[in-house]
């Protein structure tokens, strides 16, 4: 099979790799789209610690090509599309056993991020993966497979925004108007919220509006803690989001939240510099701070529900497409900061 391997920092090539043997309790995917995300461009960029050489993809749809002798025919067969949970899960610790297997003891210790004497990575960006069943999630057949390759970024929002406990008619202000922002807002509008977008770009902004935000602004224009107050009252936002990955922005994020509201870090810091927080204003003004972090087992699921049933816009961040053959083109056109989702098809 052809691979799209990583050898190094902004080192791609198409190579070929033998095409995985099946266990009993496996399937053979054959891998039709994968989208890439800012993840895909620091390891490109050689900004991970994750061993080379490495076949990355992580956001990947395709179809059930053969079965293993003991997959349920009542689930699965040959020709259903399909998507994988990707986190690597030993389903053993205390995290797997309490639901939270995007915690898992074992993920970054695992093969998929380290694995200096073979290949690390997901895999997405190979023409073949082998799959346990329980970790394959179907999707109806008309769904296009670059709609069905966004499940794993809809999961991630999924599991954000359920962590946050939007109440109805609560003021949400997400911070980014990019791909995971977008999916921010029209999760946030469908919990019925009232959605304020902070996000420079012009287009990034119209963008917004018309996947149902509420109120956009520019940040950089004026005081922007004084306009969020004076769009809520004086208060501020019960629930923050913070999308991007700049560290002063995840200062600004705990200025915009109100008395008693939740500042969510959905991004990773880069670089994963610290940030001062007035712990005072934690301790009297009740807020309270926190993390979210890849898709549970549950919001994998709650994604391709949210997809396969139309109840968000994934085309719409759709920005281009390229095949395999041309991956160092797509990874180059998608780190560029004013692109939206980039996605790498195979034949």
């Amino acid at each position: 099979m052809k691979a799209v391997v990583e050898v190094g920092a902004k080192e791609i090539v198409v190579q070929e790799l033998p095409t995985p043997e099946i266990q009993a309790d496996e399937v053979l995917m054959k891998v039709r789209a994968n989208g890439l995300c800012t993840n895909d461009f620091r390891d490109y960029a050689g900004e991970s610690d994750y061993t080379f050489p490495r076949v990355g993809g992580h956001e990947f749809s395709g179809e059930i090509v053969r079965i293993g002798s003991k997959v349920d025919s009542d689930h699965f067969n040959v020709g259903d599309h399909v998507v994988k949970y990707i986190i690597p899960n030993c389903g053993e610790c205390h995290y797997c056993k309490t639901g939270r297997p995007n915690l898992c003891n074992k993920v970054y210790t695992s093969t998929t991020f380290q694995n200096p004497d073979g290949i690390s990575g997901f895999f997405g960006l190979a023409q073949y993966i082998a799959v346990k069943s329980k970790d394959l999630y179907k999707y109806p057949k008309e769904i296009p497979y670059t709609k069905s390759a966004f499940t794993e970024p809809v999961a991630c929002v999924v599991n954000s925004v359920e962590k946050a406990g939007i109440a109805l008619g609560q003021d949400v202000l997400i911070i980014g108007g990019g791909v995971m922002g977008l999916l921010h807002v029209q999760l946030a509008k469908l919990r019925g919220a009232r959605v304020i977008v902070s996000e420079p770009n012009k287009d990034r902004q119209e963008l917004a509006q018309n996947l149902g935000a509420d109120i956009t602004f520019d940040p950089t224009e004026g005081d922007a803690i004084e306009f969020v107050k004076q769009q809520t009252e004086g208060r501020g936002a019960e629930i923050v989001f913070n999308t991007t990955a700049n560290p002063n922005v995840a200062q600004q994020a705990l200025d915009f939240t109100a008395k008693g509201g939740r500042t969510l870090m959905f991004s990773s810091m880069h670089p994963n510099e610290p940030v001062p927080t007035d712990m005072g204003a934690v301790h009297s003004q009740e807020r309270t701070i926190t993390g979210t972090v890849s898709p549970t087992i549950a919001t994998f699921y709650r994604a391709t529900q949210l997809i396969a049933k139309g109840l968000v816009d994934v085309e719409t961040l759709l920005d281009k497409t390229f095949n395999y053959t041309d991956a160092t083109e797509a990874f180059e056109y998608g780190a560029r900061p004013e692109t939206l989702k980039t996605m790498i098809t195979f034949d």
